[in-house]
């Protein structure tokens, strides 16, 4: 399912349920009273009994908590099938209401409102969270319209952090047990993680935490160099590579530098993997899961194929080979694309002096950092906001569905507030003033051997023409690993699933011991236990990601994981 054909269900405005908020609304109060029947119903097996407490039209979404899986239920038919079907073998229990600040009325917009609650309970394995939130009707009774629900401890395997930390002296030894930790002498790994970067490294700090031997594969010749030989107009890059590097030092995670995994075969519930190292030696293992870290897309670019190509008298390079405009003085140069990174090259560019265009195939959304910044984040990812953990599970606890007709609202609020902004810096505003020119209008038709011909009969000189035009499937890291045949049973990753739930990031492959992690800090700090949980559930093992694929992981290892929800509906 592709973004364009998301539904738009209706948000629950109070116009809409032809409700009221009372003046002096005891919001915990109702808050308690729907919460202890809830608890009640949901720990006596009562699927009935919970679903008189939701509305028709809401969503229950749950994180390995009740399905093992990342599922979203939308509607009472759904819901009521999925806690018939999991009520009795996940068996919730101890369930117990926060008091705390976050328990109340919130009013997200003057005309919704909702009684947000936050709760702990158990399960037959593990340790669980939940948020619900509650919406009036027109009698002035409370139902939930969205219940989200996340598995975030396995009983008896917490996180080895804080107090659980190992205490133990090393009595002078620590350099060399280290040199033999990550060198795998006295053990294998029992997950490998391809790639170094933000999300290969969050995963192995979370697997590391759960006990699981983990070793990072990362091909180049230091953490961060992902970041570091990206084009010198990323201004971020030095420090956040550098950051990286020192995240996984001090850590101590297991990092293989300047090495490959040449390979991946299956052979039973295990990989056979060779990896191949900067000195020319090789090592193999036996590994039960491999974590693909390797980011959204492939290192290939995606090059749209136009006539006259292979004439043209130019260069033609891809935004992801593409260094410093330093290398294009004197020429004209012609950015195909119109999102981030032709932005940051035309901006280079000008910079540089270098005469250059951008051409725009098709319409680009741009809002301020300023205005769109603040509308997103504050309140939640912001300096006064929430705790971050509460703020990641507040934001994974609003289903993707539901979420468009929130996201609508935010982009009017952004682009009223933008209207009177004058930004004196960015691509954007060298746009605006002429010093990158535009091209758009007119769809790209070939080639020549001096530049570009449009479709409008006009074209377009070029020294230089880089294709800012993102990146190839990222099942092409995997495909390099495992073959072709074993990549035919890969399921998709990324996009939307029916119930609005990103296919196979964080969750199952479909294949057995296959994972994939990527996404930003955030999602990685949230998902990767995700991972790493699940993979510690499986007949015990020496023991198992960032933190929903980790959790996976770990559940596996440890032989508690559950049944994988697989009804569809």
């Amino acid at each position: 399912m592709t973004t364009d054909s998301l539904p738009e269900p209706p948000l629950p405005t109070l116009q809409r349920l032809n409700a009221t908020i009372p003046a002096d609304l005891d919001a915990k109060a109702i808050a308690k009273v729907w919460f202890a029947a809830f608890s009640r119903s949901v720990e006596a097996g009562d699927a009935q009994g919970v679903t008189e407490l939701i509305v028709n039209d809401g969503y229950w979404r749950d994180m390995l908590a009740l399905t093992w899986d990342f599922r979203t239920f939308s509607g009472l038919p759904k819901i009521t099938q999925f806690l018939v079907d999991r009520l009795g073998s996940a068996r919730p229990t101890a369930f117990a209401l926060r008091d705390d600040a976050h328990l109340g009325l919130q009013k997200p917009y003057p005309d919704i409102a909702w009684i947000n609650l936050f709760f702990d309970f158990e399960t037959s394995t593990g340790i669980a969270f939940g948020i619900a939130r509650l919406i009036p009707d027109a009698k002035g009774e409370w139902k939930a319209h969205t219940i989200y629900t996340n598995l975030e401890d396995l009983k008896g395997f917490p996180e080895k952090i804080g107090p659980l930390r190992n205490a133990s002296s090393h009595h002078g030894k620590w350099v060399d047990n280290r040199k033999r930790e990550v060198e795998f002498v006295d053990k294998s790994p029992v997950v490998l993680i391809v790639g170094g970067g933000q999300s290969g490294l969050e995963v192995a700090a979370r697997l590391k935490a759960l006990d699981v031997p983990t070793l990072v594969v990362e091909k180049n010749q230091r953490i961060g160099d992902n970041w570091r030989k990206r084009y010198d107009a990323l201004c971020l890059h030095d420090p956040l590579a550098n950051w990286l590097e020192n995240y996984a030092e001090v850590l101590e995670l297991n990092v293989w530098t300047s090495s490959t995994v040449v390979n991946a075969t299956q052979d039973g519930d295990s990989w056979n993997v060779r990896i191949s190292r900067g000195d020319g030696s090789e090592r193999t293992f036996t590994v039960k899961h491999i974590v693909f870290a390797t980011g959204l897309g492939s290192n290939d670019g995606v090059f749209p194929k136009y006539p006259g190509m292979d004439s043209f008298k130019g260069q033609i390079l891809h935004s992801s080979r593409h260094k410093s405009a330093a290398d294009h003085l004197g020429k004209k140069v012609v950015v195909i694309g119109a999102c981030t990174s032709a932005h940051d090259i035309c901006a280079d560019c000008y910079a540089h002096g270098v005469d250059v265009t951008m051409y725009q195939r098709s319409s680009t959304y741009i809002m301020s950092t300023r205005n769109g910044w603040k509308v997103i984040f504050e309140g939640v990812y912001s300096e006064r906001g929430l705790p971050t953990d509460i703020a990641d599970r507040v934001t994974a606890s609003f289903p993707h569905h539901f979420n468009v007709g929130l996201a609508q609202r935010s982009t009017k609020a952004i682009a009223e507030l933008d209207k009177f902004v004058h930004d004196d810096t960015g691509a954007s505003q060298l746009i605006a003033d002429g010093k990158i020119k535009l091209k758009t209008g007119s769809l790209l038709e070939s080639f020549t051997e001096t530049g570009l011909k449009f479709e409008d009969g006009s074209e377009l000189p070029a020294d230089v023409v880089v294709f800012a035009t993102g990146l190839g499937d990222s099942r092409a890291h995997i495909r390099k690993v495992v073959g072709e045949e074993v990549l035919k049973s890969v399921n998709p990753i990324w996009g939307f699933d029916p119930e609005g739930e990103l296919n196979s990031v964080w969750r199952d492959m479909g294949v057995k011991g296959l994972w994939s992690m990527l996404g930003n800090l955030a999602l990685c700090r949230f998902h990767s236990k995700h991972i790493a949980l699940r993979a510690c559930v499986f007949p015990l093992y020496d023991i198992i990601l960032i933190q929903s694929e980790i959790a996976e992981i770990k559940a596996i290892e440890e032989g508690v994981f559950g049944e994988r929800y697989s009804a569809k509906f």
